[in-house]
């Protein structure tokens, strides 16, 4: 049933999403040079690395100009990319990992080899389903570049990455399709709210 609901939604998300991409697509290309899509590997379901989508938000040499996690003042993004990443329309393209079997709507986050060559026995178990767009650790850490500064690595390494891990444990030992919905919606409102402030920032 989730596999049914992940397509069925996933293709009707992207179909009404379809023009908002388009937007985002001519605006990173407008910004700045380079490819519209972001396609990282990421580690999945049983320790299998698939390709991650998202639209660019740094320049096209970020990564070797720095590290994994995005500080709340890192140059390598762009400014048409701030605007993106605030409001989540960066993940947009990940609908199309979720069609394609690769994610699921709501799942554990994805993360980098790096991190995930360092799970526990515990934590492995994460890895025991598809990951997904959004999440507890997601709706927890909406705002990950202000939590981590400018000392991005050494900070989610230190104090983000052993929350984020207890928080996908809990999804995965507590998964249900009610309590997927339930996410959903928390993450649709969190979304909306952010927008609204955008809007309205004095409010």
């Amino acid at each position: 049933m989730k596999r049914a609901f992940d397509i069925i939604a996933g293709v009707g998300l992207a179909c009404i999403l379809a023009p908002f991409m388009v937007v985002a697509a001519v605006g990173i290309k407008m910004d700045s040079s380079g490819p519209v899509l972001y396609r990282g590997y990421r580690t999945g379901i049983l320790g299998r690395r698939f390709r991650i989508l998202k639209f660019r938000t740094m320049h096209p040499d970020a990564e070797s100009m720095g590290g994994t996690t995005t500080g709340k003042n890192d140059p390598r993004v762009t400014r048409f990319g701030r605007i993106l990443r605030r409001y989540k329309l960066d993940e947009l393209p990940q609908l199309f990992n979720v069609i394609k079997g690769d994610m699921s709507l709501v799942g554990p986050r994805p993360e980098v080899q790096e991190y995930t060559d360092l799970y526990s026995d515990e934590e492995r178990l994460i890895l025991s389903v598809r990951p997904g767009i959004t999440d507890y650790s997601s709706l927890h850490f909406i705002d990950l570049s202000a939590v981590v500064g400018d000392d991005a690595d050494n900070v989610y390494r230190r104090e983000v990455l052993t929350i984020k891990n207890n928080l996908r444990l809990q999804y995965v030992r507590e998964r249900s399709f009610a309590g997927d919905l339930r996410i959903l919606v928390s993450t649709a409102h969190a979304v909306v709210r952010r927008l609204t402030d955008g809007i309205h920032p004095s409010r």
